[in-house]
């Protein structure tokens, strides 16, 4: 095993129970298993999903407490275990790595990685905006690139485009060469813009509106939706017919395929949390996000941070700031 040194002990900010408060406790570090390799987090991403599990409410997701939470996180690899090819000590690294299924988070000073998970960080970008981007890169590439193939003269419409994975989704069809337009509201209009997609205005135009102006009423050759609900049974009403292509991140509830079907349409669903609980996969998360750094690198994407800052001992402040929505981009943790 290569490694630097590395002490006895970590900070991590530890939840006992459902609800409950962060606890900023020493924990062993934990020991590299082959295959792996242990990261020291300098950030950790904060996802909707996060404060999900913690409140109890994601049942797709289960984390048992008392447990470390965080699913994202950037930092600088400090052993490497046998087998681990890909990475050497001192690299910096990228990626969704725990905080379900019995995965330790990344609200902590070092977490032992599934290699295969890890991408080398962008170059151009700081650690922090680097924690930004896993979970909701991958989603966004798994939903336009390995499902619906979004390409060059692609018509791509996103729902919810100032979101966190909307607003990656618009850069990602943008640079496969697709014309983006993306739903919003008017004043998240300039953000949709900035990332180079059309804004819509959601709640004051149908579906057959949108798809009347911007497609001559043929419908969009591929559909993400990143709200759910509702929102999904207005993409099956908003697709091309015969070769449109619908995307959800969270086609969790009951809907009727009707519509779709008789536009003779296709769907696909996308479970992003699916190689690290299944155990399976998992090297495709870290091929995307080596993608995703080349995008990056290349000027072709960045991600929205919220401007506000917190520390480890504000692992609890962070999460009230996402579910408050007091928050406008990605919010991140500074662990280091």
């Amino acid at each position: 095993m290569l490694t630097s040194r590395v002490p006895a002990t970590m900070q991590a900010a530890v939840v006992r129970e459902i609800d409950g408060p962060f606890e900023v406790l020493d924990r062993p570090i934990p020991a590299v298993a082959p295959g792996h390799v242990l990261v020291r987090i300098a950030a950790s991403g904060v996802n909707p999903l996060d404060t999900k599990i913690r409140a109890g409410v994601a049942a797709h997701a289960q984390h048992p407490l008392p447990a470390v939470l965080g699913m994202d996180m950037a930092g600088v690899v400090v052993q490497v275990g046998e087998g681990a090819t890909r990475f050497q000590v001192g690299d910096e690294v990228y990626g969704l790595v725990g905080g379900v299924g019995g995965l330790q988070g990344t609200l902590a000073e070092y977490a032992a990685v599934d290699a295969d998970l890890l991408a080398h960080k962008p170059k151009s970008l700081s650690m922090r905006e680097s924690a930004a981007l896993p979970l909701v890169s991958i989603t966004a590439w798994e939903g336009l690139i390995d499902r619906a193939r979004a390409g060059t003269g692609h018509k791509v419409l996103v729902h919810g485009g100032a979101g966190g994975v909307g607003h990656v989704a618009i850069q990602i069809a943008r640079a496969s060469g697709a014309d983006v337009y993306a739903t919003a509201k008017p004043s998240q209009f300039d953000v949709v813009r900035s990332y180079g997609a059309t804004p819509i205005d959601y709640a004051a135009s149908t579906p057959a509106d949108y798809v009347l102006e911007h497609t001559a009423d043929e419908g969009f050759d591929v559909v993400y939706d990143t709200v759910g609900g509702a929102t999904l049974d207005a993409s099956f009403v908003s697709v091309r017919r015969y070769t449109g292509h619908v995307v959800s991140a969270l086609g969790w509830g009951t809907h009727s395929l009707a519509p779709l079907s008789f536009r003779g349409a296709t769907y696909s669903g996308v479970f992003t949390l699916m190689p690290m609980l299944s155990g399976k996969g998992r090297a495709h998360h870290g091929e995307i996000l080596a993608q995703v750094a080349k995008l990056v690198d290349a000027g072709q994407l960045r991600p929205l941070m919220d401007t506000q800052r917190f520390t480890l001992g504000q692992a609890g402040d962070a999460h009230a700031r996402v579910t408050g929505g007091q928050a406008f981009g990605r919010v991140v943790v500074d662990v280091a």
